[in-house]
């Protein structure tokens, strides 16, 4: 029950903070994620599908790199478009500012950035960035922010390399037009990911047909967390297979212990088995007397295991659960 929580705490973290449980891409896009390779009029596709999901954990998002600057210092970072309405259904992140407040409007000038990287800057709430970056069509994407927000998320690689704009201000900024990268969905529980996908890409084939998108050599794909992070699995499943060769030995040292003390428990009885059978027990009864005996006291040691199982767990897994659901 520890590690299988601890499994799930770690995938929900890591799936929280920016992933998201489902993404909506350009095929090719999650291979090659060039700014080129985007998803058009992304707010329409969106709001198609939280009109179909009926959910809002759903939002559109547009990726680039630019450098950014300050008065003292420069850093490359990876620049996040983001709808400020709906973002915080689908990430942590606007949930973890600790100075500021999140964005104004959909086009405002601002940034949203970690701690890390405030530090890194030298720089707080209310003081302006210089972006310098790419744009879709190749131009230079120049821009001045203002600093409305810092996160910090407790994870320093994210903190350091990662800020937010507004969807609107960064289409303008980058030359996207209405285009995005990426549409974010999240399930109500992770065991209901592959159910929900079945359904995104069933109405990805519709949008796509109202749209006639079946004639664009790259189509729209449906991405789950699998797909987007396949190394988490990956380590899962490694730190998983270790687990279970130290349970095999485990067991083994417990199976040997039980059959010490049944076996001791029989030797220790041996002039009381002489006396019964002279008394006319057959061998044959004597043994299933035994192994009664041995079943009654395996049923026993099994429901107290399980009930101290079940109270020492019950907590943490409700409490985990609260949490989760708050969050």
């Amino acid at each position: 029950s520890l590690q299988f929580g601890s499994y799930r705490m770690m995938i929900d973290n890591t799936l929280s903070s920016f992933t998201g449980h489902i993404q909506v891409q350009r095929s090719g896009y999650h291979d090659d994620p060039k700014i080129r390779n985007s998803i058009e009029e992304i707010r329409f596709l969106a709001d198609y599908l939280r009109d179909k999901v009926d959910s809002h954990d759903i939002a559109a998002r547009a990726i680039a790199f630019a450098m950014t600057s300050s008065q003292d210092r420069s850093y490359g970072l990876q620049i996040t478009g983001v709808e400020p309405g709906f973002e915080k259904n689908v990430s942590t992140i606007p949930n973890l500012i600790k100075q500021g407040t999140n964005f104004n409007g959909y086009e405002t000038e601002e940034i949203i950035i970690g701690s890390v990287l405030a530090r890194n800057l030298r720089v707080s709430t209310g003081d302006e960035l210089t972006l310098l970056g790419s744009g879709r069509d190749g131009s230079i994407a120049a821009g001045v922010v203002t600093v409305v927000g810092i996160f910090e998320s407790g994870n320093n690689d994210i903190d350091r390399s990662m800020a937010q704009l507004p969807l609107g201000y960064f289409q303008s900024l980058f030359n996207m037009g209405k285009d995005g990268h990426s549409v974010v969905i999240n399930a109500e529980d992770l065991e209901q990911v592959q159910q929900l996908q079945n359904k995104v890409e069933r109405m990805i084939i519709d949008y796509a047909d109202k749209r006639n998108l079946h004639e664009n050599k790259h189509p729209l794909t449906v991405l789950d967390w699998n797909q987007l992070i396949p190394g988490l699995k990956q380590a899962i499943q490694a730190d998983m297979a270790g687990a279970w060769f130290m349970y095999g030995v485990l067991i083994i040292l417990v199976a040997f212990s039980v059959l010490n003390t049944q076996l001791m428990s029989v030797l220790e009885r041996t002039r009381e088995f002489g006396t019964m059978m002279a008394l006319g027990v057959k061998p044959a009864r004597l043994g299933r007397l035994v192994l009664t005996e041995t079943l009654l006291m395996s049923l026993l040691g099994l429901s107290i295991g399980i009930t101290l199982g079940l109270l020492l767990t019950y907590y943490p897994v409700s409490y985990t659960h609260l949490r989760a659901h708050e969050t």
